[in-house]
């Protein structure tokens, strides 16, 4: 199984931009896509990247705000997060996905992800 890094988190003030990277062992060649989880909360999905790059999907939560993307060559996906809010405070993950029943799931075990802190 391939081994997922995530990395660029810290703690931001709202409307400052932070960007995140997911380093992975190997080549990735399916969709991609980003989850988080909030104190008290159960994960949930953010984005999603074709392999391609040329579809992209988010959360009506982010929509607008924050942009995935991957650099095949490198094999690493990034998650830009412009205009953070307090309540995008979370522990930020990425997982190869899936599109099963209107959901998105998870293929792989997590990896210890990123913490992302939006506070003033």
């Amino acid at each position: 199984q391939v081994q997922l890094v995530e990395s660029g988190g810290g703690l931001v003030q709202p409307g400052e931009s932070l960007r995140l990277s997911c380093a992975a062992s190997e080549r990735t060649n399916y969709v991609m896509g980003w989850f988080r989880q909030a104190p008290g909360q159960e994960r949930e999905f953010v984005a999603a990247i074709s392999f391609d790059g040329g579809s992209t999907w988010y959360a009506d939560s982010v929509k607008g705000r924050f942009t995935i993307s991957r650099d095949n060559a490198e094999n690493t996906l990034y998650l830009q997060m412009n205009s953070p809010k307090v309540e995008d405070t979370a522990v930020y993950y990425c997982n190869r996905v899936i599109r099963y029943n209107n959901r998105w799931l998870a293929q792989f075990g997590w990896g210890q992800g990123t913490q992302v802190t939006v506070s003033s």
